[in-house]
């Protein structure tokens, strides 16, 4: 499935495929965008931006859609979810953590799931079942996709070649780091706000 996705990289209609990838994850696809927004970056690089525009966008979009699902369509869909989606991290525990995050603080849960390699599916319906202030749940979307999609096209950009291996590599560390650290940095912001 990753070499499916991959392939698309060097199809005509690469930057529509890249938006429906970047849609169909954040509801229920496994596959993360980044790996096709990557290829299409390396393969023209002056375009690296509008690429993470498009993915941002269809992510976003996408988002919305994982929300109505929870929303409205969760009491019929949720024994499928969970049934047939556990392979891409859709399960019960998992479900039942996100809706306790929600009530800590939602919108760093969805800020983290969507910038992480935290499943963002699984907190996009989440966010429909819990019926989470919509507007807290785009705006947090909005925010940690674009970062997320962003930072690799300004590394393939600037670095090139070399950050496609890079990134492959340590993508789901570099990404916890920079949450952790962006956590730490609300922590100490709290602090002193207080």
């Amino acid at each position: 499935m990753y070499d499916w996705v991959l392939s698309w990289a060097n199809h005509p209609a690469g930057e529509w495929a890249l938006f429906a990838f970047a849609f169909v994850e954040s509801s229920f696809f496994p596959i993360p965008p980044d790996v096709l927004l990557i290829a299409l970056a390396l393969g023209i690089p002056k375009r690296a931006f509008r690429y993470s525009l498009i993915c941002s966008i269809g992510s976003v979009l996408g988002g919305m859609f994982g929300y109505f699902i929870g929303w409205q369509l969760w009491q019929w869909l949720g024994d499928f979810f969970f049934n047939n989606l556990a392979w891409a991290q859709f399960t019960r525990e998992n479900f039942e953590k996100v809706k306790g995050l929600y009530n800590d603080n939602a919108f760093l849960a969805v800020f983290a799931a969507a910038f992480t390699p935290i499943p963002y599916k699984v907190f996009t319906i989440a966010a429909g079942v819990c019926s989470i202030n919509f507007g807290i749940f785009v705006l947090a979307s909005i925010i940690g996709r674009s970062l997320r999609f962003f930072a690799t096209s300004a590394l393939l950009y600037f670095v090139g070649a070399k950050a496609k291996i890079f990134i492959d590599k340590y993508f789901n560390w570099l990404a916890l780091a920079f949450f952790v650290l962006l956590v730490a940095g609300f922590l100490v912001i709290g602090k002193f706000i207080k």
